[in-house]
């Protein structure tokens, strides 16, 4: 269980709050670059973190985020006229270039140097691997961009998806770090075939390790085998609200990033990818109708197609001959448990937690200690370790006396040869 005051301080992510301060020291997903496809073309709404922002593509490529209110009056500058090196408010035509400063204020005195003082709040951005990257914070401590494996790969070898989840962002990380419910909320029945399951099933109860590493940590489940070997899942956290899947080696994985709207709602980014060659029509299909690891969604909202308000497609016939919830789509499935579980924050202060929980409660400690830590002034040492953001995730058989560090490091450094 986690105190009252605590929960507050683990979910809370707005601006002057500690685990949002945090949030704000890293670079984070704003949105999927196919958003603004269009050079010059018309602004997007983007929510983070409790901010109302604009993103815009300039006639270069370049990405500007800024704050949506005008300085001016306070106008909405999504409304706003995308020309040549900045955004014009409609309603006064003050305009704004990339880094905010203001370029021109057309009804002042020609001789006027007003333009000069005043700026809107803007942030940088960062393109790469299918999404745009911004970071929140203090200009005098910005991390270089961490180097994702995906985002150093051909466009081709990967597939990038959003979704909007009505739950607070910690939800989805205790989801993604919870290897336990694989078994359970994943299970299909009968004949049906889904890899992870048939592993478990011939494997004991997990025993869990837990070692912190320069940008977060990593979850460890270890299963004994029959043969006295064991079958390791090996889940990396990345500060400050990121995962990635377990896979076997030479298998996709899958990137997740749990970003906050706002303390009720979050955006979920996802990125499969594979090192060696572009995913096939096969496999896109599959992530594209929602049955892999990522889901449908409207286009112009990002809300799931299967979604609380149709209780996500729930069929009474296939979860009685089927799966364990009668919901198609691995990722469709962990919607409903993290977006009705105990309401959009959770209660955490009564839960019962058990053997099981034990990366969940070392991932939430590590983000209590950092933020409170930066709360009193030590900033965190992750986000500078941009090379160290390069990780993969494990799942897989080892032999009798062969530790999960030996497998994780030879999947690590295959990795760093792929995308050299």
């Amino acid at each position: 269980m986690l105190s009252v005051e605590d929960n507050e301080v683990l979910t809370r992510t707005g601006r002057g709050t500690p685990m949002g301060e945090l949030f704000r020291r890293f670079w984070i997903p704003a949105l999927l670059s196919s958003e603004l496809p269009q050079q010059g073309g018309p602004a997007v709404k983007v929510g983070l973190l409790g901010e109302k922002l604009i993103a815009f593509r300039g006639k270069d490529g370049k990405v500007g985020l800024l704050e949506s209110r005008c300085p001016h009056r306070h106008a909405n500058l999504y409304w706003g006229r995308n020309e040549e090196d900045g955004l014009r408010c409609v309603y006064h035509g003050w305009k704004f270039g990339f880094d905010g400063a203001c370029l021109d204020m057309p009804a002042e005195p020609v001789d006027s140097t007003y333009k000069d003082r005043v700026k809107a709040v803007a942030y940088p951005t960062h393109e790469a691997g299918g999404i745009i990257w911004t970071y929140l914070g203090p200009a005098d401590v910005q991390p270089d961009f961490p180097l994702h494996d995906w985002t150093l790969l051909p466009e081709s070898h990967s597939y990038v998806s959003k979704r909007h989840q009505r739950c607070n962002y910690f939800q989805n990380i205790e989801g993604e770090l919870d290897t336990a419910h694989v078994q359970f909320l994943h299970r299909e029945l009968g004949e049906h075939d889904f890899a992870p399951q048939k592993r478990f099933d011939t494997t004991g109860n997990p025993e869990y390790t837990i070692a912190e590493t320069p940008v977060g940590m990593l979850a460890v489940a270890q299963r004994a085998l029959p043969d006295g070997g064991s079958y390791w899942r090996i889940t990396p956290f990345l500060m400050p609200a990121s995962t990635i899947v377990p896979a076997r080696v030479g298998e996709r994985y899958t990137f997740t990033a749990a970003i906050p709207i706002d303390d009720t709602s979050m955006w979920g980014f996802t990125v499969t990818w594979l090192a060696d060659r572009p995913l096939s029509a096969e496999e896109l299909e599959r992530e594209r109708s929602g049955l892999g690891l990522h889901v449908r969604v409207d286009p112009e909202t990002f809300v799931p197609v299967a979604n609380m308000d149709n209780d996500y497609l729930r069929d009474l016939e296939v979860m009685a001959t089927q799966n364990f919830t009668g919901i198609m789509g691995v990722r469709s499935q962990d919607l409903p448990v993290q977006e009705d579980q105990d309401g959009p924050i959770c209660e955490r202060h009564a839960e019962h937690l058990g053997t099981t929980d034990r990366a969940i409660v070392a991932a939430r400690r590590l983000m209590l200690r950092t933020a409170k830590s930066l709360a009193q002034g030590i900033e965190p040492t992750q986000p500078q370790r941009a090379d160290a953001f390069r990780q993969r995730s494990l799942a897989g058989d080892g032999t009798a006396g062969q530790t999960w560090d030996e497998l994780f490091n030879a999947a690590q450094h295959q990795g760093q040869e792929q995308t050299a």
